[in-house]
């Protein structure tokens, strides 16, 4: 692989390509090909089991005998990976002869074709060759693959597409939170409507021409209705832009993103759901609260706090109750419970602005926490946690 060559990506689709050789080396490349949904043959005396399931499976065809000239009739590309050095120059030789291109396993510098290290992220293929040298070509690879997949390479497309909505959870606060999908189609939108609790700062990060929506409420103020949002959504879409409706915590947990993306199906508008982190849960765990504890709580109950909610049930719940946007409403919850059953003395806590340099915790118990947060001036964001985990704050929090 000296001399320059000249990279290039084949359709194989519904092309008949020859694989000579019954190994792991062999299925990895059939089951390559399938998934580009060639005509796969696979020519060898037994084959490994991961190819057996591949013929059990009928997506590729198998001859179970040694290669014989002729078997190349008709392929467009072969793949020779015998472990027999004698029977791969024999492949090769006929495959210069039918002038079909064919890449061996066992030599580099034989090879008419190469194989890459190959990643795909989305509608980016990554194919490296390193100059023959496959553990530096993977490392590379491997390299560029996780920058695609976090959103550090632009990615945005510059041609027409078809309009989607992505419903992204951002998670509970951190920017480094985010899952790598959400990460991605962050970097791949064109329009991106963000909510007050998102993780903003990766907004800072995005291309200038993308179009960013402040959809933020805060309590007792919607700029924009729901509805509005929906319509938002969709429009935006219909237009072919790539849109992220980007949420702190998890779209499908209080997050009304049932609602969101049920409007999308309704007006025909592909929408894709990335879970994120909830704040329910990744919350308390920073501030040392674990929601579920052998031996103190084997369930938890998350409920949102500024709702018409069922206080005798919630008192009467084993395990942990979390409530969340329920700081305003604090000592009417507190009171509740205790005034249904629910122990006075049990612990409770409150932690603010979790998961970020801000955070900060409350503890007490049902009778006194709504007192403590006020003399403390506890705002918005928070999450409430009452149980017997929180006994815990102060072992794992140290």
């Amino acid at each position: 692989m000296g001399e320059p060559t000249y990279p290039i990506t084949l359709d194989v689709a519904g092309r008949r390509v020859v694989v000579v050789g019954g190994g792991p080396v062999a299925a990895r490349r059939a089951r390559a090909l399938v998934a580009a949904r060639a005509a796969v043959h696979v020519v060898a005396p037994a084959v490994c089991e991961d190819l057996a399931e591949l013929v059990r499976e009928g997506a590729l065809g198998w001859e179970p005998r040694d290669y014989v000239t002729g078997d190349l009739s008709g392929a467009w590309l072969v793949h020779t990976a015998t472990g027999d050095r004698a029977t791969d120059d024999v492949v090769a030789a006929d495959a210069e002869a039918e002038r079909v291109w064919c890449v061996r396993a066992d030599h580099a510098a034989r090879s008419a074709a190469w194989m890459p290290a190959v990643s795909r992220s989305g509608t980016v293929t990554v194919a490296v060759t390193a100059g023959g040298d496959p553990r530096r070509a993977t490392t590379l690879r491997d390299a560029i693959a996780l920058a695609l997949d976090t959103g550090s390479l632009p990615v945005r497309h510059h041609r027409a597409t078809t309009g989607s909505v992505a419903l992204v959870g951002g998670g509970p606060g951190d920017p480094g939170l985010i899952t790598t999908r959400g990460r991605r189609l962050l970097a791949e939108a064109d329009v991106v409507l963000a909510d007050r609790l998102a993780p903003r700062e990766l907004l800072e990060e995005l291309d200038p021409a993308v179009v960013i929506v402040d959809v933020g409420k805060t309590p007792g103020h919607h700029p924009l209705p729901q509805e509005e949002i929906n319509r938002l959504l969709v429009s935006h879409a219909q237009q072919g832009r790539r849109v992220v409706r980007l949420k702190g915590g998890d779209p499908f947990l209080l997050g009304r993103g049932g609602e969101e993306a049920l409007a999308c199906l309704a007006a025909g508008v592909p929408v894709e759901v990335v879970p994120g982190v909830t704040s329910a849960v990744a919350v308390p765990a920073a501030a040392g609260i674990p929601v579920t504890h052998r031996g103190l709580a084997k369930q938890v109950t998350i409920v949102s706090g500024h709702e018409g909610l069922d206080w005798p049930s919630l008192a009467a719940v084993e395990g942990t109750l979390v409530l969340l946007m329920g700081v305003s409403t604090l000592g009417e919850a507190t009171a509740a419970l205790t005034a249904c059953g629910k122990p006075a003395d049990t612990p409770a806590a409150v932690v603010e602005s979790g998961c970020t340099d801000r955070q900060r915790t409350t503890t007490g118990t049902l009778a006194t926490i709504a007192g403590l947060a006020r003399a403390r001036g506890v705002r918005p964001p928070a999450v409430v946690v009452i149980g017997d985990v929180v006994a815990l704050h102060t072992a794992l929090s140290s």
